[in-house]
């Protein structure tokens, strides 16, 4: 089972920072369909860009949490 990573990134965003979720086991609806519930529990704005999701402000901490409760091996990338 992979692990997915719950991290943090500014570049090409004009400074502001969004949360980046990698390594997810779904498919395209899938990953849309847990970036749609993550937006609405966290009230954040957010996208899938490819494989990664992209949730708008830094939620890691509450993010990996959530998607350990939802079984998903979760943890924190970077600083």
């Amino acid at each position: 089972m992979s692990s997915v990573r719950v991290g943090r990134e500014t570049k090409g965003r004009k400074g502001k920072g969004v949360t980046v979720i990698t390594g997810l086991p779904l498919n395209t609806a899938g990953l849309e369909a847990l970036a749609r519930e993550i937006k609405q529990r966290f009230g954040a704005g957010g996208t899938v860009n490819g494989r990664v999701i992209e949730i708008q402000g830094d939620h890691r901490d509450a993010i990996v949490e959530f998607l350990a409760k939802m079984g998903h091996n979760a943890k924190r990338s970077g600083g």
